[in-house]
């Protein structure tokens, strides 16, 4: 049995100070390891999401050349078709008939007055075969196969000159390389529509071509002092004339610049990696 004099001593065990923070910075390293994981396995989410969504990109941009480069050619194609029956089908058959005509000239006695009507037509006529070759010219220009890319364009420059007042200046810079033919077809057809263009919407006097070669690019500036346009009113045009070019600069993974207000002409930069 317990007396009523003895005495209870009451301990108070607490842990060293040392093993205190060692639990603390055990569970404080644990949290930011946690952390650690969650941040990166957060990021390689992030990083495979942009890369799926970059092959996305990369297949949609491929699919999209793939149908240019089909559209581009099928229209080739059929410019190839027309232009031969043009130069080889109803070329050939007016030529048939100015030679009918002057067979028939030849075999009637005509006064001089009558000898000046009869020559009259046959002069509209060699004006129509020539025009007939120049639009079959246009359509397939044997001097881009025969003489390259500058010759044709200088070659079609000089003949848009000549059909109308306006006065064109082309001016070729650089070094010379050898294009590939469907590269070279696709920068004439971006050029001729160009042209085309300027002297059919904006009425210049003077249109300045420039066609500069370096290493890896390729610079196209066409300019011209006509009427100028609201750059808005691309957005809106019913022609497929910008359509092409666009679809062909795309082609030829390049990049276009318009400068163009009314009343100031209009200058047109592109440039290609070719």
């Amino acid at each position: 049995m317990w007396s009523a004099n003895e005495t209870y001593i009451d301990i108070d065990i607490k842990p060293p100070f040392w093993q205190t923070w060692w639990f603390i910075s055990i569970a404080i390293l644990s949290l930011l390891s946690l952390t650690y994981m969650a941040f990166k396995t957060r990021l390689k989410k992030i990083r495979q999401a942009a890369i799926q969504h970059q092959k996305i990109i990369d297949l949609e941009k491929d699919q999209l050349l793939v149908a240019a480069e089909a559209m581009l050619k099928g229209q080739e194609e059929e410019r190839s078709r027309i232009a031969k029956d043009l130069h080889d089908g109803l070329g050939g058959m007016l030529s048939g008939v100015k030679i009918s005509f002057s067979n028939m000239k030849e075999s009637i006695k005509l006064n001089e007055s009558d000898s000046i009507l009869f020559d009259k037509p046959v002069t509209q006529l060699d004006n129509t075969i020539a025009e007939l070759r120049k639009v079959a010219h246009n359509l397939m220009p044997d001097a881009l196969v025969k003489f390259g890319l500058n010759n044709a364009v200088e070659d079609f420059c000089k003949a848009m000159q000549v059909s109308g007042g306006t006065k064109i200046v082309c001016q070729q810079l650089g070094e010379v390389r050898v294009l590939s033919n469907p590269v070279n077809l696709n920068i004439y057809r971006i050029i001729q529509e160009l042209i085309n263009n300027a002297l059919k919407h904006a009425k210049p006097k003077q249109i300045l071509v420039q066609l500069t070669t370096t290493n890896e690019k390729l610079f196209i500036t066409v300019e011209d002092d006509g009427k100028g346009f609201e750059l808005a009113r691309l957005q809106k045009a019913d022609g497929i004339g910008y359509s092409n070019i666009t679809h062909r600069v795309n082609y030829l993974g390049g990049k276009i610049e318009i400068n163009s207000k009314p009343g100031d002409g209009t200058v047109i930069n592109i440039e290609l990696t070719v």
